[in-house]
């Protein structure tokens, strides 16, 4: 059990759902600059954790740890541990391929290929060595079903991706994640570029999505933490300052940096 976990309250639902991911002493470098200091935290299964916190504190960096997206970066440097189903991701004999077949990662701008919206979503599918067309036709089904598409696109699956409008390309983009079967979304402000109507759409489909993923949402929009989250944790400089029920943290902040930060007083 982590350090945070000893000091929040959970109720008998949370406590029921099995711990999906963790972070056990976490610190992260860049060179001699300390990104992230110490983190304790654990996520569990079928939940929506909002990260938040200002520009540079961390939560994004935070967020990439769990498909190791950090690994891009010459001068990463990782202690302790983080955890996914109770294995450390970080050990020598991962495979970092099929690690990231599980954790699918969907980013700030929409990014769909320069190809149709069939073999957008198909794509993975096809990486895998999956070329029978009933099976992708089946797979690319179910995944523009689960991301509330299909219904748009069902009459023009062979026209070009770039067409769909910016709100379209991003649930084409969670649809292209969703085909191949991940058990954990991390999202990086997937809302962040679109309008109020195309965001909305995002919203309820990260609700519903919780029934068949883990979450981790980083995002700047205190609104739409309090609307979609279950747990938020806020990040400061590199800190966890604060780890709570969602409705905890915007009724009752135990922390008065927390306060100031979703009151808009400060960040």
């Amino acid at each position: 059990m982590s350090q945070n976990e000893s000091s929040i309250s959970f109720d008998f639902t949370d406590r029921a759902k099995k711990v999906k991911l963790e972070a056990i002493g976490a610190h992260v470098y860049y060179d001699d600059n300390h990104v992230l200091k110490d983190i304790n935290m654990i996520v569990r299964e079928n939940t929506i954790t909002a990260l938040i916190g200002p520009s540079g504190c961390g939560k994004s960096t935070f967020l990439r740890l769990f498909n190791r997206m950090n690994d891009y970066i010459d001068s990463f440097q990782l202690s302790g541990q983080v955890l996914i189903d109770s294995q450390d991701i970080y050990e020598r004999n991962v495979n970092v391929e099929n690690l990231r077949k599980n954790v699918g990662m969907v980013f700030q701008k929409p990014n769909p290929f320069p190809k149709s919206i069939f073999e957008n979503v198909a794509f993975g599918m096809r990486i895998r060595g999956i070329s029978k067309k009933t099976e992708l036709e089946g797979i690319v089904e179910d995944a523009l079903k689960n991301a509330v598409l299909w219904d748009e696109v069902k009459d023009r699956l062979q026209k070009p991706a770039l067409s769909l409008s910016g709100g379209q390309q991003q649930r084409l983009c969670i649809a292209r994640v969703l085909a191949v079967k991940p058990t954990v979304l991390l999202m990086d402000e997937p809302a962040s570029a679109l309008d109020p109507i195309a965001t909305a759409k995002i919203e309820e489909l990260i609700n519903v999505l919780k029934e068949q993923y883990t979450i981790l949402i980083v995002t700047h929009n205190m609104q739409q933490a309090s609307r979609i989250s279950d747990k938020t944790a806020f990040f400061y400089q590199g800190q966890l300052i604060e780890y709570e029920a969602t409705r905890d943290i915007f009724i009752n902040p135990r922390k008065d940096l927390t306060e100031r930060y979703i009151t808009g007083r400060f960040g």
